[in-house]
């Protein structure tokens, strides 16, 4: 049976209507005998709601620096969008229950970063460590499709905000998927960002570092592309990025043997 991670942002999927949409397509694939893993962010959400309290949002290096009080934030954005997406899910006919990230994974706190010769500590910020699959397994064994949230734990106990795209690629690897999928706000990789028939169907990890050497894949881009990297590296099978603004079909192309994104392999 095949197992797909799919990971989705506020810039991709945002809002009722945007989780209705996917969630229909979760619905589809699992008709057609896939099994499911969710894991969301929601960014431009936690943005919004720390300005809204009177808190400055801040980022060093693609990473929110994260105190106590933007933790609390997080998390509290966090549990809303899993609740909405999980009730989309249900609404659809997919049995789901949201959890957060620490119900299957183990993180460690995110080491400093160095930006312009000074080191910056990035504060309650997490990477995965390590991943229990049995416990996403359990739940799909009995039918059920976890949403994932990613809020960390150290192995103190210490809460932890985690990057979304980290969290799905140390799951997707831990769980052995065929997989993942990761929903952004563009087409796949282009050749020429302002063309979105430039895209590029198929391609290795080689070749990503040739078009990041080159300029080809810059911005914004390239976090995504690290993202991918990292499942990959650590033992998914493959990785997509695909359009979560399609109209057509976000994710059931995939099955239907519709080529589809952008797929990116070890090589």
């Amino acid at each position: 049976m095949s197992l797909y991670l799919l990971k989705f942002g506020g810039n991709a999927i945002r809002g009722h209507d945007d989780m209705l949409r996917l969630s229909r397509e979760v619905a589809e694939l699992i008709r057609g005998g896939c099994s499911v893993i969710l894991v969301h962010g929601g960014g431009p959400e936690i943005s919004e709601e720390m300005e809204r309290r009177g808190m400055t949002p801040k980022k060093v290096a693609g990473v929110r620096v994260t105190d106590a009080d933007s933790l609390e934030v997080a998390e509290v954005v966090l549990r809303r969008i899993n609740s909405d997406m999980v009730s989309c899910l249900e609404e659809c006919g997919v049995t789901a229950v949201g959890i957060p990230g620490y119900f299957c994974t183990v993180c460690t706190r995110k080491a400093p970063v160095t930006v312009d010769g000074e080191e910056v500590d990035l504060g309650l910020v997490g990477e995965v460590s390590g991943t229990d699959p049995n416990s996403i397994q359990d739940l799909l064994d009995q039918g059920i499709t976890p949403v994932v949230y990613p809020i960390g734990k150290d192995a103190e106990g210490r809460m932890l905000n985690v990057n979304a795209d980290t969290m799905a690629a140390g799951i997707a690897a831990g769980a052995g998927c065929t997989e993942m999928i990761a929903i952004t706000d563009v087409p796949g990789i282009l050749m020429d960002v302002s063309d979105p028939s430039s895209k590029i169907d198929e391609l290795t990890l080689e070749r990503v570092d040739e078009l990041i050497a080159d300029g080809t894949i810059s911005g914004g881009m390239i976090p995504k592309v690290e993202a991918c990297r990292k499942a990959l590296e650590a033992g998914a099978g493959a990785v997509r990025m695909v359009n979560g603004k399609d109209p057509d079909s976000i994710v059931t192309d995939i099955i239907r043997g519709v080529p589809h994104g952008t797929l990116i392999t070890k090589g």
